[in-house]
């Protein structure tokens, strides 16, 4: 609500300064392109550009004796570029996967639902990539919430040098996808005879060749379930931190009352903690289904283009850019949208509603 105004002519004459500045290296640079050892800045002055103008504008706003009028100016930035950029762009791939563009030349010739359809009815590689999504999902959902649990369960038992094995169980969590994708495919390669490495030389040298695997090259479905073992090896740290705290926020008064009663530990945890630990559960089921379901770098790394082990955002990569099938690799990315949507947005519903309340 705006209450008044307070003029404060150096900062105001400041303001104009800048607003001016920036507006002429604007229109300048719309007419004479800025270009420094032949590389070509337009775009990069232009940001500064708007950056100055900007700033002229902030310093008017500050004037107004409004904590609500500064609050909107300094978010407003930021939401004309989420606009433009996140919902301004999914409105545009939504627009091509309605149409039949395929090549390097644009066709937004409307086609309805015709992509979606043939996705479903005439592409076996689709169907490929949502069984494998599917047994992805549900092996690294349970693997990680499995053993983050029985990690943190472990940790809550007051061992010493507690915080040294916290922060190695975290550590992996640190690293990219592409890396531990990198990394776990050197030590699951399926290489044997003179190549062999990783696991199945331990296996070899120690005499147990009956384990040496071909590891995610098996055939389906165990290949994607090899995949599973370095995402787990990822993420069941950040799950173990989750569970952690939830099992750490349980009163201690509330342990020992039930010790008085005559529970066991084991009682006490399957009776008190982990049905108090059911948020945390949700929430680590969305956060990691939410990847899962749009995993890429991982499975890339690993195993590059296979189409074993292809899911939906490897499918749309090489529609895309490698098969210059603009429309249909759209439909792909617009279907993962939904899925990850029906998975969040109910959550972010009821935590909302949950709020409210409060």
């Amino acid at each position: 609500m705006l209450r008044r105004f307070e003029l404060r002519l150096p900062q105001f004459l400041l303001a104009i300064a800048l607003m001016l500045m920036g507006l002429v290296f604007i229109l300048t640079l719309r007419s004479n392109p800025l270009v420094i050892a032949d590389k070509n800045l337009t775009s990069l002055a232009v940001l500064v550009s708007g950056l100055i103008f900007y700033t002229g504008v902030l310093i008017i706003v500050s004037m107004f004796q409004s904590e609500t009028v500064l609050t909107i100016a300094l978010l407003l930035p930021s939401m004309v570029a989420v606009a433009i950029f996140v919902y301004g762009f999914i409105g545009w791939s939504v627009r091509v996967s309605l149409s039949q563009w395929k090549g390097l030349n644009p066709d937004y010739t409307f086609v309805g639902l015709k992509q979606y359809i043939a996705l479903f009815n005439n592409d076996p590689r689709f169907i490929i990539d949502i069984r494998n999504t599917v047994v992805f999902t549900v092996g690294f959902i349970l693997g990680c919430l499995i053993l983050g649990l029985g990690l943190a369960i472990l940790l809550d038992q007051r061992l010493k040098g507690e915080a040294i094995f916290r922060g190695i169980f975290l550590v992996p969590m640190s690293i990219s996808f592409i890396a531990t994708g990198v990394i776990w495919g050197w030590l699951m390669n399926p290489a044997t005879g003179n190549r062999i490495t990783g696991i199945n030389l331990i296996f070899q040298t120690l005499g147990l060749k009956s384990l040496i695997s071909l590891w995610h090259s098996s055939p389906q479905p165990w290949g994607m379930v090899f995949t599973i073992i370095p995402a787990v090896w990822q993420l069941s740290g950040y799950t173990m931190a989750l569970y952690l705290g939830g099992i750490r926020s349980v009163s201690e008064d509330l342990r020992e009352a039930a010790r008085v009663d005559g529970a066991s530990e084991f009682e006490i945890y399957r009776y008190i903690i982990l049905p108090l630990l059911q948020p945390v559960t949700l929430s680590a089921v969305i956060i990691l289904g939410h990847m899962s379901l749009k995993i890429f770098d991982l499975i890339v790394a690993l195993g590059n283009k296979d189409i074993r082990l292809d899911v939906p955002g490897i499918y749309m990569w090489v529609t895309t850019f490698d098969g210059t099938n603009y429309a249909r690799g759209a439909a792909i990315g617009i279907l993962m949208l939904i899925s990850v949507a029906i998975l969040v947005v109910p959550y972010l519903v009821q935590n909302m509603r949950t709020e409210t309340e409060l």
